[in-house]
């Protein structure tokens, strides 16, 4: 099995089974967001505890398999990581997906990396690309409750 096949492969199980697709109990942030374009919706739900550190992360919503392969991968990733180990994170995928060949954050291990490594083809796909960082964007929103809803179009 070639590289690109393991990536589609891992894309493919996200995607058919996401994982914390569900809402978070005793959430203290969240926000939603909206691909009008391919009809993806998230709600991320993530409860912070006193240390800034995600005690827990999930989502709700609909879409296509790379957006809920992405959130799924994104919400799997983030359990544990403090605030600015996550919004790092976001940084060095967002960069990846749209130009970067490659992860550079000290916050991920190389296990995790692989997993996100998964989405940078979609970078040959610019319209998809939007479904890939849908989560991420609103993720950040949740965390600094910039708007009430990312929208891909704005």
């Amino acid at each position: 099995m070639n590289i690109k096949e393991l990536y589609q492969e891992i894309i493919l199980e996200h995607g058919k089974n996401p994982r914390n697709l569900r809402k978070t109990e005793n959430f203290n942030k969240d926000a939603k967001g909206n691909n009008p374009l391919c009809g993806d919706n998230v709600h991320i739900f993530l409860k912070l505890n006193e240390d800034k550190k995600v005690e827990d992360v999930s989502f709700e919503g609909s879409g296509c398999a790379i957006s809920m392969a992405s959130a799924s991968i994104m919400t799997d990733l983030m359990k544990g990581k403090e605030e600015a180990q996550v919004k790092d994170i976001v940084n060095d995928f967002l960069g990846m997906i749209k130009e970067n060949p490659e992860l550079k954050s000290k916050n991920l291990q190389e296990d995790e990396k692989t997993k996100l490594m998964c989405l940078s083809g979609v970078k040959q796909y610019p319209m998809r690309v939007k479904c890939a960082t849908l989560s991420w964007h609103t993720l950040i929103s949740a965390i600094d409750k910039t708007q009430e809803e990312i929208n891909t179009e704005n």
